[in-house]
């Protein structure tokens, strides 16, 4: 059975909405993909202006967000039909939405992006709040890609997105995934102190230097001390990390080399402290941070020893890898079929998340 599935994933750096047409092969037990186009719709300053301090907003002026950022959403996704020739060519949209509120204690997650505002603008099947479910049913609702990654890359042991989060996974028995640390969010926004957008290849963080005193009192952080499963708000990084960065007196060039090394280090120690067996085998990395070529030998230095190799795989990969498993996870979705792994997120149960929006007349 054949399905084409368009994914849109918007992270918590606010970089911009991707975007992947996703053919997906079942074949019995096995899956195979191929990605047919993608490309990454940046935010406006004046987007990145509504969506940055969306959870400071009342509730009405929230909700009204959720509508108009839905229709956004559909709007891109007819300009992208339009500009890559895909009339008649897209069967569902996944979408995970711009997560805002995420607090699984409580069982609340919340993503910006109404999914009847999606369905009404493009007028195809739409399915959204991925994580839903499973936090209802006492999961972390995070990470939710382990289930694209057991069943669409089954030659890998780990997975690691660098992303405005790092997360990690373990293709052990039971599959274990979680969130590691803040990552891009934090050294973006330390780079924008200096007039960056980000810092590239990592060049501002290999000019600095590791500051000890501020690595051990990142490492103190009770997160850290938590174990898996857990997930992280992005408010953890910009609420958290960036004040005790900023506040530490060091310069940016220093909290950037500081930082990257801690990001290393935290996928080390989530590593060792996971409570599986670790056995060599390669990490595959996408996600923005894997075009840190600093980051990245810092990882592959601190994996070394363990016998954990690190492998980037093609840039198209590497930076639509979410949303190829956002469209996975709308085809599963559609095929009535588990979307989470109950073993990563920490749920009483499997689930078949994701609510589903027709735009058309069956």
């Amino acid at each position: 059975m054949i399905y084409r599935g368009l994914g849109l994933m918007s992270g918590s750096s606010l970089d911009g909405l991707d975007l992947a047409l996703v053919e997906f092969q079942a074949e019995g037990a096995h899956w195979h993909y191929r990605i047919e186009v993608a490309d990454c719709y940046p935010y406006s300053n004046e987007w990145q202006n509504k969506l940055r301090p969306a959870t400071e907003l009342n509730a009405k002026d929230y909700l009204q967000l959720h509508v108009d950022y839905g229709h956004y959403l559909g709007q891109q996704v007819n300009r992208f039909i339009q500009e890559k020739g895909l009339d008649y060519r897209v069967g569902l949209i996944s979408s995970h939405g711009h997560t805002t509120f995420h607090q699984p204690a409580t069982k609340l997650t919340a993503q910006l992006g109404d999914g009847a505002a999606l369905a009404a603008t493009t007028r195809l099947p739409v399915i959204t709040d991925l994580r839903a479910m499973d936090v209802a049913l006492g999961g972390q609702g995070a990470p939710i890609v382990p289930i694209g990654e057991r069943l669409l890359f089954p030659s890998y042991a780990y997975f690691l997105n660098i992303g405005g989060i790092a997360n990690l996974s373990l293709a052990t028995d039971p599959y274990l995934g979680f969130d590691v640390c803040p990552a891009n969010r934090v050294l973006n926004i330390l780079a924008e102190q200096l007039g960056h957008t980000m810092d590239e290849g990592g060049a501002l963080a290999q000019a600095g230097s590791v500051k000890q005193d501020l690595l051990e009192q990142l490492r103190q952080l009770e997160y850290y001390q938590r174990p898996a499963p857990k997930s992280l708000p992005n408010q953890f990084g910009t609420d958290v990390i960036v004040p005790m960065l900023l506040d530490s007196g060091h310069d940016i060039p220093n909290l950037l080399a500081t930082y990257t090394e801690h990001i290393a280090e935290q996928i080390h120690r989530s590593l060792l402290s996971s409570g599986r067996t670790l056995v060599p085998g390669q990490l595959l990395i996408t996600g923005g941070g894997a075009f840190n070529d600093h980051l990245i030998r810092q990882i592959a230095h601190h994996l070394q020893p363990i016998g954990i190799t690190p492998v980037i795989p093609d840039a198209e990969l590497v930076q639509y890898k979410e949303a190829l498993i956002m469209a996975f996870i709308g085809v599963l979705r559609w095929r009535q079929e588990n979307t989470v792994i109950e073993s990563v997120t920490g749920a009483s149960a499997p689930s078949i998340g994701g609510a589903l929006w027709m735009g058309q007349e069956a």
